[in-house]
C-alpha cells in the first residue's frame, strides 16, 4: 500500500515537472520569435493602437512639406454686381455653398491651422444682402475665435445696419478702390447705375472709424489708373493698409477663348508698375503685389472650397476641402510659404493688436 502511494505521488510530481517545463519552454519560444537575429522585432499593432504619429506617417525626407494654411482667402461667391474688366475671379458660377456646409469648411481649416480668414468674390455683401457674409463672420469670431476676419468688398451693397449686427465681429474690411477719378472708375467698369463709387468709398470709411474696423484699400494698378497720383486721397483716407496689386490675366478667367473677360488691354509693364511704385513710396501703408507675388503666395479657396492653384497661368483646383480634407487638398493649391512671409503676408491682423486711435 506504501509503495502504491510512493508511486502515485513520483508520478504527480513528474506531471508538475512536465507542466512547468512545457511553460518555460513556451516563454522562451515566445521570447525567440520576437528576438530574431540579435535584434528586437517590433510587435504589429492594429491601426487603432497604433500611435497617432504611426497612422499619419513620420514627417522626413521621403514625406512631402504640407503647408500650414495660416491666412486663407474664401471666395464664396462669383456673383457681383460690377464689371470690371481685368476681374480674374468671375462669375462662372451662381453656386454659394449652403452656411452650414461652409462652417464645416471653415472648422477644418482652423483645425489646420489657420488664424486668418478674409471673406471675398465676386461681391461678398450680394448674398442675402450680407446676412449670409455676417453669419460668417460671426462664426469665425465668436466660435472659431480665430485672430483675424476680414473683407474685400466694392463697397456698393454695405449698410450701417450690417456694421451694427456684425462689426464688433470684423477685423479688417478692405475696399476695392482703382482710382480717385470717377470717370476712371466708370471706364475700368468699378461702378453700377448712377451710383458713385468714391461716395460709396467715404460712407465706409466712416462707419469703419465708428464701428471699430480696421479699413483698407485695394488697388489694381493698369493701363487706366497707371499714371494717377493718389498720395492725397491715399493719406486722407488713412488706411491701415494699401494694397496695391499688378494687373494679372488669368486663363479663362479674363483672358481666353472661354473667359468672361478680355483684360489685355488693362496690362501694364514691370517698369510701367515700378514706377507707379516709386512714385508713392513715401506712403508707408503701400504694400505692393507683382504678378508673380499674387500667382505663388496666395490660398484661395473657391465657392466649391476647392484650393487654387495659379502658377500657371490659370486656376487649377484641387479636390474640395469637404471631401479630402485640408491636408491632402492644400498639397495641390500651389501655394509658396516662403513667398507668402516674403510679401508681408504675415502682418498684425488683428484690431485689437493694432492699437488704433478710433
Amino acid at each position: 500500500m506504501l509503495f502504491s502511494n510512493q508511486v502515485a505521488l513520483v508520478r504527480l510530481l513528474l506531471q508538475l515537472c512536465i507542466t512547468n517545463l512545457h511553460a518555460l519552454l513556451s516563454a522562451l519560444l515566445k521570447r525567440m520569435t520576437v528576438w530574431l537575429g540579435g535584434r528586437p522585432r517590433q510587435c504589429q499593432l492594429t491601426p487603432r493602437e497604433q500611435p497617432r504619429e504611426s497612422r499619419a506617417g513620420k514627417r522626413g525626407p521621403d514625406r512631402v512639406q504640407v503647408p500650414t494654411p495660416r491666412s486663407v482667402n474664401y471666395h464664396f461667391t462669383r456673383q457681383c454686381n460690377y464689371k470690371c474688366g481685368f476681374c480674374f475671379h468671375t462669375a462662372k458660377t451662381s453656386f454659394v455653398l449652403p452656411i452650414e456646409e461652409a462652417k464645416r469648411g471653415l472648422l477644418l481649416l482652423k483645425e489646420a491651422g489657420m488664424e486668418k480668414i478674409n471673406f471675398s468674390g465676386g461681391e461678398p455683401f450680394l448674398q442675402q444682402k450680407g446676412v449670409f457674409l455676417g453669419e460668417m463672420v460671426r462664426y469665425c469670431k465668436q466660435e472659431l475665435q480665430l485672430p483675424s476676419v476680414s473683407i474685400v468688398s466694392n463697397g456698393s451693397m454695405i449698410k450701417e445696419k450690417w456694421f451694427q449686427n456684425y462689426g464688433e465681429y470684423l477685423d479688417i474690411l478692405a475696399i476695392s478702390c482703382d482710382s480717385f477719378d470717377e470717370e476712371t472708375n466708370k471706364a475700368i467698369g468699378r461702378a453700377q447705375g448712377k451710383k458713385s463709387h468714391l461716395d460709396n468709398l467715404q460712407k465706409v470709411r466712416s462707419w469703419c472709424r465708428e464701428y471699430k474696423v480696421a479699413f483698407k484699400i485695394n488697388s489694381v494698378i493698369n493701363t487706366f489708373n497707371v499714371h494717377e497720383d493718389m498720395t492725397e486721397d491715399i493719406t486722407a483716407l488713412n488706411p491701415v493698409r494699401w494694397k496695391v496689386f499688378q494687373c494679372l490675366l488669368i486663363e479663362g478667367e479674363n483672358t481666353g477663348g472661354d473667359s468672361l473677360r478680355e483684360a489685355e488691354k488693362f496690362v501694364i509693364t514691370d517698369q510701367e508698375f515700378q514706377d507707379f511704385l516709386d512714385r508713392h513710396q513715401s506712403m508707408e501703408c503701400l504694400v505692393p503685389e507683382s504678378n508673380q507675388k499674387m500667382r505663388d503666395s496666395y490660398l484661395i479657396l473657391d465657392e466649391y472650397m476647392r484650393f487654387l492653384d495659379c502658377r500657371a497661368g490659370r486656376k487649377d483646383p484641387s479636390k474640395s476641402i469637404l471631401d479630402v480634407g485640408v491636408e491632402e487638398a492644400i498639397q495641390f493649391s500651389g501655394f509658396d510659404e516662403k513667398m507668402f512671409l516674403k510679401r508681408g503676408g504675415k502682418y498684425v491682423w488683428s484690431k485689437a493688436d493694432m492699437k488704433l486711435e478710433w
